[in-house]
């Protein structure tokens, strides 16, 4: 029912927010009269506002058409290289380009925002690879012909993605896929499948959450499966193509998002009325980026949400060495093949420090030389995968591991 109020909550708001973006025009735009009234920027600039925290915000667009390719300027394609029902694997096409450098898969969470919140990862591996990412879809658009999806499911995902690469690819796996990664690679190890990738970088993964747990991992051992399904469970509404699915709302995840630092949204809105009203272009459109990305958000499927919580954050699955997936015993000790590079965050507060990087201690089977870990000075969860110390720091030490081993 609470998907229901929702919907007519926001339905209720639409009114106000054409009154809000009529109000916008009328005091901005310069052949209005009123826009010249000394009050004219507090109004609009509080009608913006008005508008910015009741909208939806759509899926984002990654684009990126040009990329640097050695001291050139080049053209990328966005392709659809798989399209399966809960994912695509996107291919960042360069085809001018007769060698685009080592394969990439870049996995990105299943956690509530798209695949586009990698963006600055995306940016800066294209520059010198040829990178496939994963674009995971909205579950509430998914119809239920196409059955369920659980955290095996995913694992399958990432298998039939590595297959799809025919054992070309370096896989790195952003924050919650290290595990279902790891899982599936180390299902292919035990097969001896040759589509194993060369390397893996897990980056900010909860891996085993015993080590140095933070607010989050506290959040889902303090509360049973059973709360969990009862409180954050809903069906999909009648409007959407995956009606009655059993999901996880977009919505009550961003509410999450919010709840972890309200503060500092709180203070970062504050300021974006008073960047309006001075006129501070750079800062209003700073403010807009962020906010564009960071209030898309996604339904989950309830089956892998709730498994997820269950194995990785409860039972601790995986480093105790019990977890099960697709029917067999996962054992990560029989991976090989594969490099392996850990990257956390020192100031993480998502994936506490030593939750990645104990995949070296799973991974035994590895030759030493072919592990390395990188622990970023100063850096939070996002600023693993994104901004200047990412694009600084990180990415050049990833890039080196990368080619150490193609």
């Amino acid at each position: 029912m609470l998907y229901e109020l929702h919907e007519m909550q926001h339905a209720c708001f639409a009114p106000f927010r054409l009154m809000a973006h009529a109000t916008v025009g009328f005091y901005t735009h310069p052949s209005s009269p009123l826009s010249y009234s000394p009050l004219s920027r507090a109004i609009a600039a509080g009608s913006d506002l008005l508008l910015r925290t009741t909208q939806r915000y759509e899926k984002p667009r990654f684009n990126l058409p040009f990329t640097r390719h050695g001291d050139q300027s080049v053209e990328v394609q966005e392709e659809v290289a798989l399209d399966l029902p809960f994912c695509r694997l996107l291919h960042f096409h360069k085809p001018t380009v007769s060698n685009p450098g080592p394969v990439v898969l870049i996995v990105a969470p299943l956690s509530g925002h798209y695949a586009t919140l990698l963006r600055d990862t995306v940016r800066a591996f294209i520059q010198d690879h040829d990178v496939y990412v994963t674009d995971w879809v909205d579950a509430k658009t998914v119809p239920l012909t196409h059955g369920t999806f659980h955290f095996d499911d995913y694992v399958r995902y990432v298998r039939q993605f590595l297959t799809h690469l025919s054992g070309r690819a370096h896989v790195v796996s952003v924050c919650q896929p290290t595990v279902p990664v790891l899982v599936a690679v180390a299902l292919m190890a035990a097969e001896q499948d040759a589509a194993q990738p060369r390397s893996m970088i897990m980056m900010g993964g909860p891996i085993d959450t015993r080590c140095n747990p933070t607010t989050v991992n506290a959040f889902a051992t303090e509360h049973t499966l059973d709360w969990f399904a009862e409180n954050v469970i809903y069906h999909v509404p009648a409007k959407y193509p995956g009606y009655s699915r059993r999901v996880y709302p977009g919505f009550l995840q961003h509410a999450g998002f919010i709840a972890m630092n309200p503060g500092r949204h709180i203070d970062s809105h504050r300021d974006y009325f008073y960047h309006l009203i001075q006129g501070d272009g750079e800062s209003v459109n700073s403010h807009r980026a962020f906010y564009d990305e960071y209030n898309a958000v996604m339904d989950l499927p309830a089956e892998y949400y709730l498994e997820t919580i269950e194995r990785v954050f409860q039972q601790h699955a995986l480093p105790a060495g019990t977890l099960m997936s697709c029917g067999q015993l996962v054992r990560p000790q029989l991976i090989r093949s594969p490099a392996l590079m850990t990257v956390e965050g020192e100031l993480d507060d998502i994936s506490g420090n030593g939750q990645t990087e104990s995949a070296h201690g799973l991974c035994t089977g590895i030759p030493a030389d072919r592990h390395a870990h990188l622990t970023a000075r100063e850096v939070g969860h996002y600023g693993i995968f994104s901004g200047r110390r990412f694009r600084e720091i990180i990415y050049p030490q990833l890039r080196a591991f990368i080619g150490r081993f193609d």
